[in-house]
Formats: C-alpha cells, sequence, structure tokens
C-alpha cells in the first residue's frame, strides 16, 4: 500500500507517516491482522489494499 499511496500523498495535500503496528502493543491489538492500514485524522480508511476513491472522498470533505 505504501509504494501505490506515496506518489497521490503531494496531490491530496496529505503528509504520510509510517507506524510499525507490531512494535506497538496497543496499535496490534487494535488492528491485529488488518495490516497495512491507512488512518486519516486517527480513523481508518481502509487496510489490506489502498482504496484510493475512499481516501480522495474523506480529503475532499476535510476542506
Amino acid at each position: 500500500m505504501l509504494a501505490e499511496l506515496q506518489p497521490h500523498c503531494a496531490a491530496l495535500g496529505a503528509d504520510l507517516a509510517v507506524v510499525d503496528v507490531d512494535s506497538d502493543a496497543q496499535l496490534l491489538r487494535r488492528y491485529g491482522l488488518k495490516v497495512p492500514v491507512l488512518l486519516l485524522d486517527g480513523e481508518p480508511v481502509c487496510h489490506g489494499r489502498l482504496d484510493l476513491a475512499e481516501l480522495r472522498r474523506l480529503m475532499r470533505g476535510r476542506e
């Protein structure tokens, strides 16, 4: 997901932070096998595969 997402970050005006879920017990409990997971403002957008349409929809709602 990361490689697919990176080119879209600048176009969407989004900053990207990568967090290792396995290194944080709370995140591991919360997301478990739902990795990779993409969050926007702390809320899940998608997991496993990038849902670019959903991300764009949510980003438009932030304007």
